[in-house]
């Protein structure tokens, strides 16, 4: 059993007092990936995520701060800011960091607390798009994985093309400029040599934040980039990939159900955890190295569950930005005063 407060401590983890913008700034550090949500096997790294308040300077001065990424030991630690901005639109993978439980939570500040405290003003129907979108994503991926001896070059490349425009949706609501601009996705017939179509863009921006695009296009590449690894299926390492994007595309759909029927963020899968763990070892892919009939009745299941919750939800279209500003004003006074 790994004693991950005690990990905090260790040498590959002393940028977490010696970063300008973390040390006491820091206001919640917790698990992420497979330890969060209960899925880990022995092998599994382990991932940390967090939120720092962000420092006088980038609030009324001329400094800015969004995230601190150390790859070394998949740490991930979020400016107040931008984790505020990610969670009102109920992004997946900073909504989970709300969800974990107690102990799951490494250092929790009385700021942080205070997040967690409010962690339902943020859920509202957008957890529709955005967790269907993730979902449709991954979706699309374990398809291109198992069709990899039947589709065509062309039809890859389109799995692609409709990846990214599902993805496209939780994009424009998280860059509100984006309305200044368009960028358009087609299909036509390829320039590369070794392709027959390849996937084009139309881009009409003008005045258009750098960083924002840099983060556009950054996502967009993540998805060509991940159906590149995962078309390369050949071995039982690649097997357990597989197996494993099965298991966290059913997760997500448990982890959007309980948003939208419940109202409750659940990261740790508790109550299925047998099920998820059977998923990823392996249990519903057949011999011939595709899923078994079980596992797409499975799927089919909860999306039609899914189908009725996002018609039914009591959820708001959006969440209650005044509460949220009044919270967000609330903390960010204190960061500027130094009373944290």
């Amino acid at each position: 059993m790994v004693d991950f407060k005690k990990l905090l401590e260790t040498k590959e983890y002393q940028f977490l007092k010696t970063d300008k913008h973390l040390g006491d700034k820091i206001i919640l550090l917790g698990l992420g990936g497979s330890h969060a949500y209960g899925t880990n096997i022995e092998t599994s790294d382990v991932d940390i995520r967090g939120v720092a308040l962000n420092s006088k300077s980038d609030l009324i001065g001329m400094s800015s701060f969004e995230q601190r990424v150390n790859e070394a030991t998949d740490t991930t630690v979020y400016a107040f800011n931008k984790i505020i901005e990610l969670l009102l639109n109920t992004n997946p993978n900073t909504i989970e960091m709300l969800g974990l439980k107690p102990e799951q939570y490494l250092f929790l500040s009385p700021i942080g607390q205070e997040l967690l405290d409010n962690k339902k003003l943020f859920l509202s129907k957008r957890a529709i798009y955005s967790f269907g979108g993730y979902a449709n994503q991954q979706l699309r991926r374990l398809q291109n994985a198992i069709a990899r001896d039947t589709l065509t070059q062309t039809e890859r490349e389109t799995h692609i093309l409709n990846t990214i425009n599902n993805m496209m949706f939780d994009i424009k609501a998280r860059y509100e400029k984006f309305e200044n601009g368009s960028i358009k996705l087609y299909t036509d017939k390829a320039i590369q040599e070794e392709m027959d179509t390849e996937i084009f863009m139309d881009i009409n921006l003008s005045h258009y934040p750098l960083r924002d695009y840099k983060s556009i296009w950054s996502e967009m590449n993540n998805v060509v980039r991940d159906y590149s690894k995962i078309g390369k299926r050949n071995n039982k390492k690649d097997e357990f990939h597989l197996n494993k994007h099965c298991m966290h595309l059913i997760r997500l759909y448990m982890m959007c159900l309980d948003i939208l029927e419940k109202e409750e963020i659940n990261t740790y899968r508790e109550k299925e955890h047998d099920l998820l763990m059977n998923i990823r070892n392996g249990e519903f892919m057949s011999e011939t190295g595709t899923m078994k009939q079980e596992f797409w009745d499975l799927l089919n299941e909860y999306e039609k569950r899914f189908e009725y919750a996002k018609e039914n939800t009591s959820l708001p279209a959006n969440p209650d930005y005044k509460k949220v500003e009044e919270f967000v004003i609330s903390v960010n006074e204190r960061a500027v005063r130094g009373e944290y």
